[in-house]
């Protein structure tokens, strides 16, 4: 059961020591404008889409006053211009860390490779410049690719910025994904150069990654140079070391380009097919997290921010951006559950992180491993925590103000945030001026025109319905890249509603203005016409001791028409599934949900199939049940754990006849 009672109000001073406060103080005193709370604010935001946003661009002062026009819609929102004519440049705004002294530690990088690195503000540019003169040396230039084989390392954040100042175009994987993924997505875009290491530490196991290295060469004609990182693994041949790279001074260049000009490539999952190489512009990013770090989650000097990321997730690009509100930013390679579950909290005290960033899942982990941060650490600096990677149940809540409460340390804000890689930000979140509620995401985000709709498109409250997106935001995808002509974009998020983005998730926006995300749409299961969410089993399930994680599915059969709740169950300490589990695990889901939510069948497998930035592979695994070819349905490459697979193999193999549940059931597919 879940409460409205709030876990955390907003203290009576907020305006006073928020930067949303500040900001709200600019728009009465600069525009004129008043607004009756957040929600208030919110409709404006997304009422008057030229109003908010140049408002963004001035409070900000990426120049005195907003270019106009802001917005050109003119042939709907998937082909909307933002500030025609303008020139910026993303690295410009991040290296010029308002508020902040030259000699300030900026980044503060910590592994489980090598020792501690800190860079201040005036070290930072100082190796971005020197970075733009080696790369100027291997002839990258405006426009070109430069690709990073590179853990969550200051050395990646340097060039980040060294290619978005000289207008060439980034793209990292981390060196977790195999050749053959890295080759899925970069062989889309040709880059030019490679820096890369060869191995990593995670924990105390050493992964030599030189053969993968060598493989993404040969699978890449278009590479003119490598460079490599000294970190870890096996020598391989290369034209430069980073330190050779670096080794002569330069002035900082700041090119001014176009509002949309490619800033950097993120990569959809891949999990079926290509990845969709998704091209994010200079204005766009800059534009929505500078909103979205100041206003919701109220970074700026002083702070130091943490959230756990590798290169080959978008949150590592957010992080980044810390620094452009003048936060300094934290960055961690490793393994985040060595030796135990508390190595992120003890980093958080060892860096005085006033914001931590962190995944569902692992606040869930660290509930059912019963660590005690608060107690154990000196947390008082830590004023925030943000959740994301997957709907944070209302346990997970709970947890963090149990676990804070009493310590003499100040109760965190914590913010669940729902996005994607699409806007590489999130739509739904929370912001200083809301309470916290358990369960709940707090609020949609500024400037985020997000709706429920139902199957018809229609707009809906109190209700689950798919989430849109009715009006534009700067940070949507300039483009695919090599999509020519917008097909595949507009295939990608404007098909489902004409004129609307549609991301693919299930939501309910309550009659209070809070929201609650329960999963994928396309993993939609539906019992006794009802719609279930997948989030919701994995709260129950994984609550259960013996239970280390699990999948659900909704099968239908094309022979007989019927159709079967399937629930995936991974076991801890080499355990078996007998018949007390089977019905403790249905017990739980009769009474916590409902008698829909009991699955027809319960299967035991070695473990849950993710991919490579930690999501379930639902619809592939429910496809590959269903009889499709696991080669047609899953790319390999794009896996943490691809010998995850073969139980679901054996499954749809043994499986896939008209006795299907019998036999399954009999059985239950114990796989050793």
């Amino acid at each position: 059961m879940t409460s409205s009672t709030p876990l955390w109000s907003p203290p009576h001073d907020v305006l006073d020591r928020s930067r949303i406060g500040d900001y709200l103080r600019w728009l009465e005193s600069h525009r004129g404008l008043r607004f009756d709370g957040y929600a208030d604010l919110w409709r404006w935001s997304v009422s008057d889409v030229d109003g908010f946003w140049s408002s963004v661009w001035e409070y900000f002062q990426i120049t005195p006053q907003a270019p106009a026009p802001v917005c050109v819609d003119a042939h709907g929102m998937a082909d909307v211009q933002w500030f025609p004519g303008a020139r910026l440049n993303y690295a410009q705004r991040v290296l010029s860390m308002p508020g902040v002294d030259g000699s300030t530690p900026m980044v503060i990088g910590r592994s489980q490779t090598r020792e501690p690195v800190e860079l201040t503000a005036d070290e930072l540019r100082d190796q971005v410049a020197r970075a733009q003169h080696g790369l100027r040396g291997l002839g990258v230039g405006h426009g070109d690719r430069v690709a990073a084989y590179l853990p969550n390392i200051p050395e990646a954040l340097v060039l980040l910025l060294a290619c978005a100042g000289m207008g060439a175009v980034f793209s990292s994987c981390a060196p977790e994904f195999g050749a053959r993924s890295v080759q899925d997505r970069w062989s889309q875009i040709e880059p030019k150069v490679l820096v890369t290491v060869t191995g990593y530490r995670s924990g105390d196991r050493l992964v030599d990654r030189a053969h993968e290295v060598e493989a993404i060469r040969a699978a890449l004609p278009s590479l003119r140079h490598i460079v490599t990182v000294p970190y870890a693994g096996s020598d391989v041949d290369s034209d430069m070391t980073w330190d050779e790279l670096l080794a002569d001074t330069g002035e900082l260049i700041f090119e001014q380009v176009e509002f949309g000009h490619p800033l950097y490539v993120l990569y959809s999952s891949g999990t079926t097919g290509l990845p969709k190489p998704i091209v994010h512009g200079h204005g766009g990013i800059l534009l929505e997290h500078l909103k979205m770090l100041a206003l919701h989650h109220d970074l700026g000097p002083g702070d130091r921010f943490l959230w756990f990321s590798t290169t080959g997730w978008m949150m590592w690009n957010y992080l980044v951006s810390g620094l452009a509100v003048g936060s300094a930013v934290v960055l961690f390679d490793g393994n985040p559950t060595h030796p135990d579950f508390g190595a992120l909290w003890r980093l958080v005290e060892e860096t005085a992180t006033t914001y931590f960033g962190t995944s569902a899942p692992y606040l869930m982990a660290c509930r059912k491993a019963g660590i005690t941060p608060w107690q154990d650490l000196d947390l008082s600096r830590l004023r925030g925590i943000g959740s994301t990677g997957a709907p944070l149940p209302a346990e997970g809540f709970r947890w963090v103000y149990e676990a804070s409460a009493d310590s003499g340390a100040p109760a965190p804000l914590l913010t669940s945030l729902s996005g994607g890689t699409d806007v590489c930000t999130g739509f739904v979140g929370g912001v200083p001026l809301l309470p916290v509620i358990e369960g709940e995401i707090s609020c949609r985000c500024l400037g985020a025109s997000i709706q429920a709709y139902g199957p018809t498109g229609e707009p809906v409250i109190g209700q689950t319905g798919e989430l849109v997106v009715t009006r534009p935001m700067p940070s949507m995808p300039v483009a695919l890249w090599g999509d020519t002509d917008g097909s595949r974009r507009h295939a990608s998020y404007f098909a489902r509603f004409p004129g609307v983005w549609h991301h693919g998730d299930w939501i309910n926006v309550t009659d209070r203005g809070t929201c609650v995300i329960s999963g994928r749409s396309d993993a939609t299961l539906k019992r006794g016409g009802v719609r279930l969410g997948t989030a919701e089993f994995y709260t129950v399930v994984e609550e259960l001791d013996d239970i280390a994680d699990s999948l659900v599915v909704h099968v239908e059969s094309t022979q007989t028409g019927a159709d079967k709740l399937m629930l995936f169950v991974e076991l801890r300490g080499g355990n078996g599934l007998d018949i007390r589990l089977r019905e403790r695990i249905s017990h739980a889901l009769r009474t916590e949900l409902s008698e829909h939510h009991v699955p027809d069948h319960i299967v035991q497998v070695p473990a849950i199939p993710r991919t490579l930035s930690g999501k379930k592979l639902e619809v592939p695994v429910k496809r590959i049940l269903a009889g499709t070819d696991p080669e047609l349905v899953v790319a390999q490459g794009a896996l943490a754990n691809p010998d995850a697979l073969a139980a679901f193999e054996e499954a749809a193999i043994r499986y896939r006849t008209r006795d299907c549940a019998q036999r399954l059931a009999e059985s239950g597919l114990r796989t050793a």
